[in-house]
Formats: C-alpha cells, structure tokens, sequence
C-alpha cells in the first residue's frame, strides 16, 4: 500500500490503465500551480492504516464501528487492475450489512482512477444500483 501510494499520488495517470488525455491531465493538475500545491493532496495515502499503531488508525476504527452498523444499500464497484485496493472489496462486503446481497461488480480493464478509464460503465454500474434500491 504504502508503495503503491507513492507511485499514484504524484501523478494521477499512474493509477491508470489507459493513457490519459494531456488536457485531463492538465484538469487534474490545475488546481495546484506548483509542487508545493500538492503537500496535502499527497499526505492522503498516509491516512489509510496499515498497522494498528498507524496514527489514523483510532480513526478508522471508529469509523468501522458505525460502518458495521449501516443497512443502507452498499455498492462495491471495484477495478480489475486497481493493485492498491488490495482485499478491500471483500472486506468491504464481509463487515458492511447493507452490501450483503447487492449486485457487486468488478469493472474490467480499469485502476485505481475507474472513472477515467471506464467511467461510462461505472456510471450505468451506479445508476442500475440506485434504480434498484427505490
């Protein structure tokens, strides 16, 4: 986790599958006119615990406890080749009430960015599940 952060924070198309348009780049980019711009934006993958002693693990644990609790409808739309996801998908499902029988899918031939390497199939993903939960 903690390489693979490295690698897809400092630039966005590294969590890709396919090769980004120059001016989605420049979109991403945008925002942040220098390298120092982008200080907060990399301390992201620092938040995500990787061992019990990690400071945002108390955090997350917390979080889980009301995660274990939601009934709401949970949709997993993990990638095929998002090597940073690791086991979360299962997870995700196994600990969350409302994922359990949900129409859970993994969108092929995208990373990490699913949006912008399948975004049309995440999006009818997302609106065949709202559909379903009316």
């Amino acid at each position: 986790m903690a390489c693979w952060g490295c690698v897809c924070w400092r630039r966005t198309d590294r969590g890709t599958v396919t090769e980004l348009d120059p001016a989605v780049l420049a979109a991403y980019n945008a925002p942040f006119p220098d390298e120092s711009y982008l200080q907060g934006a990399r301390q992201f993958p620092l938040l995500v615990p990787i061992a019990p002693f990690d400071e945002a693990a108390p955090a997350n644990r917390r979080a889980w406890a009301v995660l274990e609790t939601l009934q709401t409808p949970f949709l997993c739309a993990f990638s095929d080749r998002d090597y940073g996801a690791g086991d979360g998908e299962r997870i995700l499902r196994q600990r969350i009430p409302g994922a359990a029988g949900r129409p859970h899918t993994t969108i092929t031939g995208a990373g990490h960015f699913v949006q912008e390497d399948r975004g049309p199939m995440l999006a009818t993903v997302i609106d065949e599940f709202i559909h379903s939960t009316k």
